[in-house]
């Protein structure tokens, strides 16, 4: 999850319920395809679409969402996403009020006819954001759906299912993702120990997460962390989620409105630049390594357990701006994910989707459908 530090391990969402296991139902997908030959007379034109609950439940062609992210999930990156037929999201409190949040979903609806979302991240804050404010824009703004992130989003699925927005929450644990099924999410998106941004504390990757959470989940889920490809996708199917999110990838695309430094940070790195910070404070986020990293790390090995969130303020507060927008790369630690070693262009979105699913219906269709004796 790429964008304001919040700690998944709060006492609200700690609930945990009573263990149970289950076989997974079979989480039904259907691959929109046809064989090699388009001009075989008992088969449609190929289409590269996949049907999963996800699709039906977003009323999207792809099941591919774009995650919520700090000062990169603006209204170009949204339209351009859901344009391209999967999910693209507004981060909400980027906008630092809701009079601006009602501004931004206006501007993406002159961009885009096609369903998009808003991410609301609930803060351990002592002052908390309007959030009722929040919600009021995206009500009138016309969203039907809802990414939350944080704090257990209890208090406010009433109002939100009220006016039929559906909710999908992030989730770091299987644990987690059980509570906010109780609570009554509509989905949720299960992110691995790869993700970008805020993992949580289990440090449990994709390969082992995706299948318990397959296990555990009647709700649909996406895959979160990791997700850059068609691979990616098959790969999230085959474990039992029934799409994925991507966060790190979009941003390197050209509608990203964020600087082209960072984008080619992205694609120069790979899969062993990324650092986890703020251990000692239980709100780990793992970022693309920099100066301002090196920095970090050397306050947190230096303090140990006596690290208070404010040795490393300069580090970590306020600096989103100064990277996304300006460029400033050795501004402050920014969410990145280990996916960034899979990145390797700056395509269009609509030319990345594009290649995404075709590269999924050639993994589907040819590679293991060859492996079928």
């Amino acid at each position: 999850m790429l964008h304001w530090p919040w700690r998944e391990d709060a006492p609200a969402m700690q609930l945990a319920l009573a263990p149970r296991r289950r076989w997974p139902e079979p989480h039904a997908f259907m691959l929109v395809a046809t064989p090699t030959d388009p001009n075989h007379p008992i088969h449609p034109p190929r289409s590269n679409a996949l049907k999963t609950r996800i699709t039906e439940l977003f009323g999207i062609q792809h099941p591919i969402i774009q995650g919520g992210m700090h000062f990169v999930g603006l209204a170009e990156l949204a339209a351009a996403v859901s344009n391209a037929g999967a999910l693209g999201i507004i981060t909400g409190l980027t906008q630092k009020t809701p009079e601006l949040l009602a501004k931004e979903i206006a501007r993406c609806r002159t961009m885009t006819d096609k369903p998009f979302g808003v991410n609301l991240t609930f803060l351990p804050t002592v002052t908390s954001p309007d959030y009722p404010g929040y919600i009021q824009a995206i009500v009138e703004g016309g969203v039907k759906v809802v990414e939350t992130a944080g704090n257990n989003p209890q208090k406010w699925m009433p109002l939100l299912h009220e006016h039929g927005i559906k909710v999908i929450h992030k989730c770091t644990s299987v644990r987690h993702a059980l509570k906010a099924e109780a609570i009554g999410c509509d989905a949720v998106s299960v992110d691995g120990f790869e993700c970008g941004g805020h993992p949580g504390e289990d440090d449990v990757p994709n390969f082992i997460l995706l299948p318990r959470a397959a296990e555990e989940l009647k709700i649909p889920f996406v895959a979160s962390g990791g997700m850059a490809d068609g691979r990616s996708l098959v790969a999230a199917l085959a474990l039992g989620a029934e799409g994925m999110n991507m966060g790190t990838r979009f941003m390197a695309t050209q509608e990203a409105p964020i600087h082209d430094k960072v984008k080619q940070a992205i694609v120069a790195a790979s899969e062993l630049d990324t650092r986890l910070v703020m251990r000692p404070l239980r709100n780990t986020e793992r970022v693309l390594n920099n100066a301002a990293v090196e920095r970090l790390i050397a306050k947190e090995k230096e303090l140990g357990d006596k690290l208070k969130f404010e040795d490393i303020i300069e580090q970590v507060a306020g600096v989103y701006p100064r990277i996304m927008q300006n460029g400033d790369m050795d501004a402050g630690a920014w969410s990145c994910g280990m996916v960034a070693g899979l990145i390797r262009d700056v395509p269009t979105v609509k030319a990345l989707v594009d290649r995404i699913m075709a590269e999924a219906d050639a993994l589907i269709e040819k590679r293991l459908a060859s492996m079928l004796r």
